[in-house]
C-alpha cells in the first residue's frame, strides 16, 4: 500500500480540486453540459479564494499524485449563547476521494485535520451536507443531524 500525505491545498491546486468538486457531484448522480461551466467557475473562484484564504483546504497525495481533498470556508456569525462573540463558523465542502483510493479513510482524515484547524483558530462549530455514502463517515466523527431548512431560489439574470 503506499503512503498517503495530507498536506495544505495552494493557488496551484485549484484545478484539481475544482474537478474534484465535478466528479463529487457526478458520483451524486448530477449529470449534463453545466458540470463543464461548474468546473471552470469553481477554478477560477478557488484561485482567488485560496489566495486571500477565503478557502482553506487539504489534499491527500499518494506517490505525488492529489488523489483525495477537502475544504472549509468561513461564514461571519452573529453572537449566539453558545458564540457570545460571533466567532466565525467552518462550512466544509469539496470533500472527494479518487475511485481507487476510497474505503482507505482518507475522507475521515481530511475531516479531522479540518476539525483540528477549526479547534486551532478557535471556530466553535463546523457544518457541511452529505452524501448517502459519505453520512456515516460524518456521524461517527461527531456530526448530527440539525434543523435546518432550505430553498432553491432562482439565479437572477
Amino acid at each position: 500500500m503506499s503512503d498517503y500525505i495530507v498536506r495544505a491545498a495552494v493557488v496551484a491546486d485549484a484545478a484539481v480540486i475544482a474537478r474534484h468538486r465535478v466528479e463529487m457531484f457526478r458520483a451524486m448522480g448530477v449529470t449534463g453540459p453545466a458540470l463543464e461551466a461548474v468546473e471552470e467557475a469553481t477554478r477560477t473562484r478557488l484561485a482567488s479564494q485560496i489566495a486571500s484564504g477565503e478557502y482553506a483546504g487539504w489534499l491527500v497525495e499518494c506517490d505525488g499524485t492529489p488523489v483525495a481533498g477537502a475544504g472549509v470556508l468561513l461564514h461571519q456569525y452573529y453572537p449566539t449563547v453558545t458564540n457570545l462573540s460571533g466567532r466565525p463558523t467552518a462550512y466544509i465542502l469539496n470533500v472527494f476521494t479518487e475511485p481507487a483510493h476510497r474505503r482507505r479513510g482518507l475522507a475521515r482524515r481530511l475531516v479531522k485535520a479540518i476539525l483540528d484547524w477549526c479547534a486551532a483558530h478557535d471556530i466553535p462549530r463546523a457544518s457541511l451536507h452529505a452524501s448517502d455514502d459519505g453520512r456515516h463517515v460524518y456521524e461517527q466523527l461527531g456530526f448530527a443531524s440539525t434543523n435546518e431548512l432550505r430553498i432553491e431560489l432562482p439565479e437572477r439574470r
